[in-house]
């Protein structure tokens, strides 16, 4: 059973554009629950595989897949987001906003 807010970033996450990211805690307050970038990552861990996870990164541009797997760095590398160190190069200029408008309060 899913909640409003998996509804929410299920939805955000299939919008992110290839090559470009959001962090969690921006996909949280997006979704209208600004403080809730452990809930979006909950999410993200059991949610479906269809959607491009890939593109979610932690705060700074810092892979969520800190570990031995190359899976998130290799799927942004083949949308051309280059990845150093564990890390989004260029974060600032690939990190994308739903619109404009400011995220939910």
């Amino acid at each position: 059973m899913s909640t409003e807010l998996q509804d929410r970033v299920e939805a955000l996450v299939a919008d992110i554009p290839p090559g470009r990211v959001m962090s969690y805690g921006e996909i949280a307050a997006w979704c209208g629950y600004p403080g809730a970038a452990r809930r979006v990552g909950a999410i993200a861990r059991q949610g479906t595989g269809d959607l491009p996870w890939q593109r979610v990164v932690r705060s700074g541009g810092y892979l969520a897949d800190m570990g031995d797997s190359t899976w998130q760095s290799d799927a942004l590398a083949a949308e051309g987001v280059t990845v150093r160190d564990g890390r989004v190069v260029e974060y600032e200029r690939v990190r994308w906003a739903p619109s404009d408008a400011s995220p939910s309060s």
